[in-house]
């Protein structure tokens, strides 16, 4: 079992509800923070979903209307993200909302059983 330390940063060029990380079907992730931050020069809602692919359903842990030049955490604990689970973002304004994911990602593929 392998244990890396990784960065993914997000910059959120759409209104859609999109994808910023998705973990491997070999290995599992513990997202230790999200920065966010809105650049947009007035306030700005923006969502955050953890998608659990066992139970094909998506659940929200933030949802903020940040104020204008904002920077947030909005990971308030440790996210467990198992196999194939990812997180997904949403802005009301494109272009303007970005961040950084920061996670350790565990690689099961050399485990025993």
């Amino acid at each position: 079992m392998a244990l890396q330390y990784k960065n993914q940063g997000f910059l959120l060029t759409t209104t859609n509800l999109t994808t910023t990380l998705t973990i491997a079907a070999d290995s599992r992730a513990l997202v230790k923070s999200i920065s966010v931050t809105n650049e947009h020069n007035s306030n700005n809602l923006v969502e955050m979903y953890l998608r659990d692919n066992s139970a094909g359903a998506d659940y929200e842990f933030y949802h903020k209307s940040m104020s204008a030049d904002e920077t947030d955490q909005a990971a308030g604990q440790v996210l467990v993200l198992e196999e194939s689970d990812g997180i997904k973002m949403q802005a009301g304004t494109a272009n303007v909302v970005k961040g950084v994911i920061s996670y350790a990602l565990i690689n099961r593929t050399d485990e025993n059983g």
